[in-house]
């Protein structure tokens, strides 16, 4: 029975085969447009502070609100 809390499920299960987490697929197969490609998006350190915040609600990051810029690229890099 498929997880209503689970917007892409092809891309979860996917996820779950790599050996990622149970959290970290799901914020992935949950985030808009998670699997389509482009590589059109400038790199973080180009990105203001309020982007990269927005960005780290977008995929569920806690402790955004006490993180610098330098911690908020880090911390969307490696979750």
């Amino acid at each position: 029975m498929p997880n209503p809390r689970i917007k892409n499920e092809e891309q979860y299960a996917a996820l779950r085969e790599k050996g990622y987490s149970k959290e970290k697929s799901a914020r992935i197969a949950n985030t808009p447009d998670s699997g389509k490609r482009g590589g059109k998006a400038s790199p973080y350190e180009e990105w203001t502070k309020d982007g990269l915040y927005g960005q780290a609600k977008k995929v569920g990051i806690e402790g955004r609100s006490k993180m610098d810029k330098k911690a908020l690229i880090h911390a969307l890099r490696n979750n």
